[in-house]
C-alpha cells in the first residue's frame, strides 16, 4: 500500500468539524500571564495582539488503493504549504503503513532545511496522525490497538478553566486554573494567584485534584514566588512556568522548590527536549501535545522516556480530539487527560461541544473513545473538502 497523495489545507468552516464558529472568552481573560512581551512595558496589556492569526489544519494521506487517513494541527498559515509543497513529494509512493519509518524521513528531511521543531512539527504532525489513521482503517482497528490496546476502560478528566463550581455541576472531578497574573504584574500578580488558588481550594475541597497553569511566559522569580505562596493548598502541580526552552530556569525554580511537583511540555517539539528534562531532572510530569509534538510517532516515544525515567505522562489536551484520546487510553502510566473549556462553561456540554464527528465527549468527567477504525474520526472526503 503506497502513499499516492498527501493534501493538507486550512479549515474554513469550522462547523464541519461541529463547532459553531463563534469565538469564545479566553481562559486567561487578557491577563499578562498570557502575554509573551509582558517584560516590555510597551506591550503590557496587549497579550491577544500576539497570538497567531491561522486557522486549524486539516491533513488527508491517501493510499493507492484508496484508504484514507486525516490528521489535524494549528497555524495554516505556515504549515500547509510545507506539507504541501515540501512533505507531500517526500512521501510520495513510500509504504504508507510503515508509520514510524515515515516519521524519521520526515523529521530528517526537515531537519536539513528548516529544522524538525517549532512549525515543521505542526506539519509532522497532521502527517503522522493522518498516516496513523489510514493504518488503523486499512487493517480495521482502532488507533489504540495498534500500540499496544488499552490500559485502561475510561479516560479520567480534567478541566481547564476559572469556575470550578460550574464544572463540578459537569461531572468533573479534577481541575486546573489559567494563572491569572503574570511576572510583569510583581508581588501583586503573586498575591491575585494565591487569592484565585485559595478560592478554588475551598470551592473543590481538600481531597480533590487541582492543578495551576502559568502558560509557559513567566520567569523562574515569580514562579518560586507563587510556588512558595500556594503551598499550603495541596496544588497537584505547577505547569509551563518559565519559556519553553529557558533550561536554566527549570533548573532554578526545580532547585527552589524541591517540595512542589512541575509539568512541563506543550511547547517542545519532538521527544528531544523531553529526553533532556527527563536527564536534567527538573520536571516531574511530561505533557506533549499530539498535534503539536509531532504526532503520535514521538509522542509514543515519550512515554517511553517517562516510564525509563519514573515520570508520569499527562498530554495536553489529551480529552480534546480523538487523537489525544487514543493515546491517552492506550499508553501506561497516563496520569489524567485534560478536557479544555476555551470560556463560560455550557449548560448542557454535549450541546456545546459536539467535537469532531465521531470524536467522545466526557459524562462525569469520563470519556470512553470510540472503537471505530483508525481514530474514529466520522468525516467523509466531501465533509473535508467541504470544510477547506
Amino acid at each position: 500500500m503506497k502513499v499516492s497523495s498527501v493534501r493538507a489545507a486550512a479549515l474554513r468552516d469550522p462547523r464541519v468539524l461541529g463547532r459553531s464558529g463563534e469565538s469564545r472568552a479566553d481562559l486567561f481573560c487578557g491577563s499578562e500571564g498570557e502575554n509573551p512581551l509582558s517584560r516590555y512595558e510597551r506591550y503590557r496589556g496587549q497579550g491577544s495582539r500576539f497570538r497567531p492569526g491561522w486557522s486549524e489544519v486539516l491533513c488527508v494521506v491517501t493510499a493507492d488503493d484508496g484508504t484514507w487517513g486525516v490528521g489535524m494541527t494549528s497555524h495554516a498559515g505556515l504549515v500547509v504549504p510545507l506539507v504541501n509543497d515540501y512533505l507531500a513529494p517526500v512521501l510520495h509512493g513510500e509504504d504508507a503503513l510503515e508509520t514510524e519509518r515515515l516519521w524519521d524521513v520526515m523529521a530528517r528531511a526537515t531537519a536539513a532545511f528548516f529544522g524538525a521543531t517549532g512549525v515543521s512539527s505542526y506539519a509532522l504532525s497532521a502527517v503522522d496522525l493522518a498516516l496513523w489513521d489510514l493504518r488503523g482503517k486499512a487493517e480495521g482497528r482502532p488507533v489504540y490497538k495498534l500500540i499496544g490496546g488499552p490500559t485502561r476502560d475510561e479516560l479520567h478528566c480534567y478541566v481547564t478553566g476559572h469556575d470550578v463550581d460550574a464544572y463540578q455541576e459537569l461531572g468533573f472531578e479534577a481541575f486546573k486554573l489559567p494563572c491569572p497574573a503574570g511576572a510583569a504584574d510583581g508581588e501583586g500578580g503573586v498575591e491575585t494567584v494565591r487569592e484565585a488558588v485559595a478560592t478554588a481550594r475551598a470551592e473543590v475541597g481538600d481531597e480533590t485534584d487541582l492543578m495551576l497553569d502559568l502558560w509557559g511566559v513567566q520567569d523562574a522569580g515569580f514562579t518560586i514566588a507563587v510556588g512558595e505562596a500556594t503551598r499550603g493548598y495541596g496544588l497537584d502541580w505547577l505547569e509551563d512556568f518559565v519559556y519553553p526552552d529557558s533550561w536554566s530556569e527549570y533548573r532554578e525554580v526545580r532547585d527552589a522548590l524541591p517540595g512542589v511537583c512541575l509539568a512541563a511540555g506543550e511547547k517542545w517539539y519532538t521527544a528531544h527536549p523531553f529526553r533532556l528534562a527527563a536527564e536534567l531532572g527538573v520536571i516531574d510530569v511530561l505533557q506533549p501535545d499530539i498535534c503539536w509534538v509531532g504526532g503520535l510517532t514521538p509522542t509514543i516515544e515519550i512515554a517511553e522516556i517517562a516510564h525509563t525515567a519514573g515520570l508520569e505522562l499527562a498530554l495536553h489536551l489529551g480529552g480534546n480530539d480523538s487523537y489525544g484520546q487514543h493515546a491517552c487510553l492506550a499508553l501506561p502510566h497516563h496520569h489524567s487527560s485534560e478536557f479544555y473549556i476555551g470560556g463560560a462553561p455550557p449548560e448542557n456540554l454535549l450541546d456545546a461541544y459536539r467535537g469532531v464527528p465521531g470524536m467522545a465527549l466526557p459524562i462525569d468527567g469520563r470519556i470512553v473513545p470510540s472503537d471505530a477504525p483508525g481514530f474514529g474520526i466520522e468525516l467523509t472526503l466531501d465533509q473535508i473538502e467541504a470544510a477547506t
